[in-house]
């Protein structure tokens, strides 16, 4: 029984890990797109370097979660905190627009990335 007990806790560690790994390739995803324009087209070396460099983390931390979330799932909540993140960003820092539909829209964003989290099952 201790052998099964252990089992069971190591899939929900990886699983748990891979949520992990999906926020932080997520927070890699808003780096890598907030840097984008001050790469002027992948022109400038060094926003170029930083940009090149927090894309290639975010798939790889994106690889390692879809070791225990379903590719899917994994893909749409990783879209979307990077897509929430860089809108939060545009928003503060660079003053875009933060009108009441578009803030709305991106709440269902949010609601459809914790309904997925809430649906999800670990891979098998």
């Amino acid at each position: 029984m201790d052998k099964e007990k252990e089992q069971i806790f190591n899939r929900w560690k990886d699983y748990l890990m891979g949520w992990f790994y999906l926020v932080l390739a997520g927070i890699c995803e808003i780096f890598y797109a907030a840097a984008m324009p001050r790469t002027d087209g992948f022109t400038k070396l060094w926003p170029s370097l930083f940009c090149a460099v927090f894309i290639g983390l975010s798939m790889y931390l994106l690889s390692l979660a879809t070791r225990s979330i379903p590719v899917g799932t994994a893909y749409a909540v990783w879209v979307g905190i990077g897509a929430i993140g860089t809108a939060i960003y545009g928003i503060v820092a660079l003053g875009e627009d933060k009108s009441f539909l578009r803030v709305v829209c991106f709440g269902l964003i949010l609601a459809g990335i914790v309904g997925l989290k809430l649906v999800s099952h670990e891979r098998h």
